[in-house]
């Protein structure tokens, strides 16, 4: 299947993977404020199947992941490219990175699964946290309930910025989202061992009630060139909650990456 993407800048490729059933334009809300003036840096925003542009079809993860390896054969070629995931695209970037560990040259891995069914995931049990005073109160009432339990950062501002991402990505197809969720979401090799060696940056909320962090504090072993970054105040929309703290880290993990590739370095101008 063919599926959708835009893209940003020249030079080493960055394929970008968004959360389930959210589109490019997620990555692109996270990423861009952090990458955008790096230059030598082609950053590919991908419409897995069913959002976006993109169109339903594969039955489960694993033909997900095929959907997107195509893509990349397709757009990069055989080229060394980086790649960055963000939950279920955290998820997918993880699964790629094992199958092409020769191509990926890294990996940045945003508040992602580890064990992708709920049941099998560790997540701390809420605590209470400090909120605003009716810091919802902005949010449209159909999604006050998922970010009561998705953000940390319990502000008016940071729960606004969230909703509007959420809205712009648009609904995609839901029945195909439905029925991928419910039959066909584990990839087969979820379990593999296999040890990815290249630059890794593993970053997880502290209040993130949907991914964890214990999961992704445990899957350091199969990357032996990670860091790995807690952040309070932070949830499963972690980009932006705390945008400042997201973006040295994403720079941080592009400079690494660019001395193991030997190439020049990204110029990202400060500020």
């Amino acid at each position: 299947m063919s599926l959708v993407a835009e893209s940003y800048g020249t030079g080493l490729p960055m394929l970008c993977l968004p959360g389930f059933s959210l589109a490019g334009s997620a990555m692109v809300a996270a990423l861009e404020p952090a990458v955008a003036a790096s230059a030598g840096l082609r950053r590919i925003y991908l419409d897995l199947p069913g959002t976006g542009r993109s169109p339903g079809g594969p039955e489960n993860s694993d033909g997900v992941l095929d959907a997107v390896a195509d893509f990349v054969d397709a757009e990069i070629g055989t080229a060394p490219f980086l790649v960055a995931g963000w939950s279920y695209g955290g998820y997918l970037a993880a699964g790629l990175a094992r199958r092409r560990p020769d191509q990926v040259a890294g990996l940045l891995l945003i508040c992602h699964g580890t064990r992708i069914l709920p049941a099998d995931r560790d997540v701390p049990v809420a605590p209470v946290v400090s909120e605003q005073a009716d810091w919802l109160v902005d949010v449209p009432p159909d999604l006050r309930t998922h970010l009561s339990v998705a953000l940390g950062n319990r502000t008016r501002e940071a729960a606004e910025r969230v909703a509007m991402v959420l809205a712009a990505s648009g609904p995609g197809d839901e029945e195909y989202l439905e029925r991928l969720r419910n039959t066909g979401y584990q990839l087969s090799d979820e379990t593999s061992t296999r040890v990815f060696l290249g630059p890794t940056s593993l970053i997880a909320g502290r209040q993130d009630y949907i991914a964890g962090y214990a999961d992704q504090f445990r899957a350091l072993a199969s990357y032996p060139a990670a860091s790995y970054a807690l952040l309070t105040d932070a949830g499963h929309y972690l980009p932006f909650e705390q945008p400042e703290a997201f973006r040295g880290l994403t720079l941080d993990w592009l400079a690494r990456c660019t001395a193991v590739l030997g190439g020049p370095p990204l110029d990202h101008p400060a500020g």
